[in-house]
């Protein structure tokens, strides 16, 4: 096969589940978003709160979206008046991963498909090299790079209610976003390769026990508290902050690389094949996979 990183990027953090994750997401407590926009920001003493805004579609990942949230990481880090993001979701989930209906349209129609300035990757080189302090509320269901994302957040809130997925092995790819060394290194490897290798959900407990999130938070409390401690930080000299973390990412810089780069290799050997053709026909038909009858090998 000969699919590009570029073209098989847009699999990356969809659910095989199609609309049940919709239907288990725990119910909106904040009034809708006024606005389309694939993002909003808000700027409050330092303090930059990036919303992803596409409550509709539960925030999965679109072109539009990767490419709002990369130049909005980029941006921020570059503004002299922020020093701190906060990401957060809008309505009852956090981010559903990317978006299978246009990841369909992509496999299904790929003349006419048009990439996104940013994309997935581009979301990703945002992220590692985001030079100051990141938080992420959870405020709900987390699935793909809605839950791998938390891989680069420096302190991590999540609502009781929320839950997590990575639902990889559900269609038949390999894991993203670093996620096969960063959550080793956070969780420990067995919870990780639970996580990974299961596709089951994740719920907020067994995520923070993990060490994938530092604090719990009831729903309502969730955007006060993840702010209340993005402000604290935000009070301090930027110089510092970024200064700080820079020497904390330092030594895992190269790993990250490494695991990306592997990572990628996997997906595109395993994108189209038996195992993942079955898995997105699946999804299509509103059904579960059977793997059961794949050749050997697969």
């Amino acid at each position: 096969r000969t699919t590009s990183p570029t073209a098989t990027a847009g699999l990356r953090g969809a659910s095989a589940a199609g609309p049940s994750p919709a239907a288990a997401a725990p119910p909106d407590r904040r009034p809708p978003p006024m606005t389309d926009a694939p993002i909003l920001v808000d700027d409050q003493a330092r303090v930059r709160t990036v919303t992803l805004n596409r409550p509709e579609a539960l925030n999965a990942c679109n072109e539009a979206l990767y490419d709002a949230l990369a130049q909005g990481l980029i941006d921020a880090g570059a503004d002299p008046s922020v020093a701190v993001v906060l990401l957060t979701g809008s309505g009852r989930a956090f981010c559903a991963g990317t978006d299978l209906v246009e990841m369909a349209a992509r496999v299904m129609d790929p003349d006419n498909f048009v990439e996104g300035t940013h994309g997935f990757l581009g979301l990703i080189d945002a992220l590692v090299d985001f030079p100051k302090p990141l938080v992420i509320a959870v405020n709900g269901l987390g699935l793909g790079i809605g839950a791998t994302i938390l891989g680069f957040a420096d302190l991590a809130f999540m609502s009781t209610t929320a839950k997590l997925k990575c639902p990889f092995t559900s269609l038949a790819v390999a894991p993203e976003a670093a996620s096969s060394f960063l959550f080793p290194r956070l969780a420990g490897h067995q919870a990780a390769a639970w996580m990974l290798l299961s596709s089951e959900w994740i719920s907020a407990a067994e995520a923070h026990d993990m060490g994938l999130v530092w604090k719990l938070c009831e729903p309502d409390d969730l955007l006060a508290e993840a702010h209340r401690h993005a402000a604290i930080l935000a009070a301090k000299p930027i110089s510092s902050l970024v200064a700080c973390k820079r020497v904390m990412v330092a030594p895992l810089r190269a790993e990250i690389a490494a695991a990306r780069e592997r990572e990628n290799q996997c997906f595109i050997d395993l994108m189209g094949g038996p195992a993942n053709s079955e898995a997105l026909a699946a999804f299509a038909e509103g059904r579960e996979p059977d793997f059961t009858n794949l050749p050997p090998g697969w």
